[in-house]
């Protein structure tokens, strides 16, 4: 038995490559130019965005929150409102201005990331000299947000059980099926936003964010995808960049399949490092080299796949919600004990702690309700940014590709086509390179083992932007800033604060 929806296109969330989209020409001349308060000039149909005033009110713990408003469709500003949601720190020193920060997804809220782990969002240099600001991006949380099921149906949607064998023809339609139902759902309940969250309508909107902040260029922190967010707005307006900081960078140009492949070995990787840590210990569930717990792990894994087990509450446990269990705590050495944990009790058939990791990536509360949108939203996104194609056995032929590139975790990883086939909003993605010509410096940060976002994305994105200027941190983990590494926080915060860019790399 198999979960109904594919992983690969859930899984995709932890750091997915998405792409810029080719620009609509205009039916009739773009109206006259005007200038906006920061002195830029816009087309007169977007100047009454440009010029709003936030009204910031007092809320969480000291900070201030304000709502913009951008256009619903970039295309025809006419067309309708997007309301942005943001939060802001105010610099508690010598202000340099405002610094806009992006936590990833697509789907992460950047108002929960600010309000609730501000500490370790940014350093204290940080703090103190810039207004820290969170947004949540369009179709993202408290933002104009992409709604699709209540939580009964997002329970039966990520961890439903299908009884058609894993691959076959009748697995395949299953899924499509439970995707083009999600689609639908998401089409019902959301309207005409869920054809404008890509993530170029979303770079637009980071322009006007930083106008209407008051801020002649953009400083901006961005996480795993919101490194792409930050690309594709260098692309897009290389005039306005200011300091981009992107942290655990994605290749604009890499393929879903790509993306699919490069995770999956990714995750095998930090896995093994896992494992090598692990068996030292004496706690370790797993006995011989890290070969001989590989192949535990993947014969676990095809048990669970055929068998099932079973939860307290009763919601069930196979090979792609254990995957999902597995993958959350390979994102820091800090949460590998949970591992530990996690094998012992499924390989006594207990359930209910691979569920609950499953339930922290995926959103869930205990009481079974889901504390964000951010499933819809990292969907709603990635069908709009990527190209699908419905030939199944191409499908089969890139689905087997990955499980030969990581043999354990890549067979249940892949057919992220079908997760978008039949999307409501057809894509009209164009994968390509970066370069934003004529922008100041830009900082590129790769891990070496970073399981989500694999160190050569870094490599290919500083490579391609003409500006790009690459920082490697040494070490296991998804994203370096602010993970007790000095050599990386100094390097950050000396560009932010003071402009300095690394002569060559620090290699930290």
């Amino acid at each position: 038995m198999s979960r109904r929806s594919t992983t690969g296109s859930l899984l995709a969330a932890l750091a997915t490559a998405a792409l810029l989209l080719t620009g609509c020409t205009p039916a009739a001349p773009p109206p006259e130019p005007t200038s906006t308060p920061t002195g830029e000039e816009v087309a007169a149909d977007l100047q009454p965005f440009y010029e709003q005033v936030l009204q910031w009110e007092d809320c969480d713990n000291g900070m201030q929150c304000a709502t913009a408003t951008a256009p619903l469709d970039w295309d025809d500003p006419s067309a309708g409102e997007a309301e942005l949601a943001l939060i802001r720190h105010p610099a508690s020193g010598d202000r340099i201005g405002s610094l806009l920060v992006n936590p990833g997804g697509p789907g992460g809220s950047g108002y929960d990331f600010i309000a609730d782990s501000l500490d370790y969002a940014v350093g204290a240099p940080l703090r103190e000299r810039f207004d820290v600001v969170g947004f949540d991006p369009r179709g993202v949380g408290r933002s104009s947000a992409v709604a699709c099921y209540d939580a009964a149906e997002m329970d039966e949607y990520l961890y439903g059980l299908s009884s058609s064998p894993r691959g076959s023809d009748a697995w395949m339609q299953e899924a499509r099926e439970a995707q083009a139902a999600f689609g639908a759902a998401c089409e019902s309940r959301t309207g005409e936003l869920l054809a404008n969250v890509d993530t170029t309508s979303a770079a637009r909107d980071l322009d006007l964010l930083r106008a209407v902040l008051g801020d002649e260029k953009l400083n901006y922190l961005g996480f795993s995808y919101g490194t792409l967010l930050g690309a594709v707005f260098a692309e897009l307006y290389p005039e306005h960049v200011g300091r981009l900081v992107l942290d655990g960078a994605l290749d604009p140009a890499s393929s879903e399949s790509d993306v699919t492949a490069a995770q999956a070995v990714g995750f095998e990787q930090a896995l093994r490092a896992y494992l090598e840590d692990c068996l030292t210990g004496d706690d370790c569930p797993f006995s011989g080299g890290v070969d001989d717990a590989m192949s535990e792990i993947s014969a676990l894994l095809a048990s669970v796949d055929q068998s099932p087990i079973r939860g307290s509450d009763g919601r069930w446990v196979g090979a792609d919600t254990l995957i999902t269990a597995i993958i959350y705590p390979l994102y820091s050495p800090a949460s590998w004990s949970y591992l530990t944990d996690l094998f012992t009790s499924v390989q006594f058939g207990e359930a209910d702690l691979a569920l609950q990791l499953a339930d922290g990536y995926n959103g869930r509360s205990a009481d079974g309700t889901y504390l964000d949108n951010s499933t819809e939203a990292f969907t709603a996104i990635n069908c709009l940014d990527y190209e699908y194609q419905g030939d199944v056995t191409v499908m089969r032929d890139k689905q087997a590709a990955v499980a030969a590139a990581a043999p354990v975790i890549g067979p249940y990883l892949g057919y992220g086509d079908l997760s978008c086939i039949d999307w409501p909003v057809p894509s009209e993605a164009v994968r390509a390179p970066v370069h934003a010509a004529g922008a100041d410096p830009i900082l590129v940060i790769g891990t070496t083992g970073d399981p989500a976002t694999p160190y050569e994305w870094a490599v290919s994105l500083a490579d391609q932007l003409d500006s790009g200027v690459l920082v490697t941190y040494n070490g296991e983990g998804h994203t370096a800033y602010n993970k007790s590494n000095q050599c990386i926080a100094d390097t950050v915060e000396r560009y932010l604060i003071d402009g300095v860019v690394p002569d060559a790399d620090p290699r930290c």
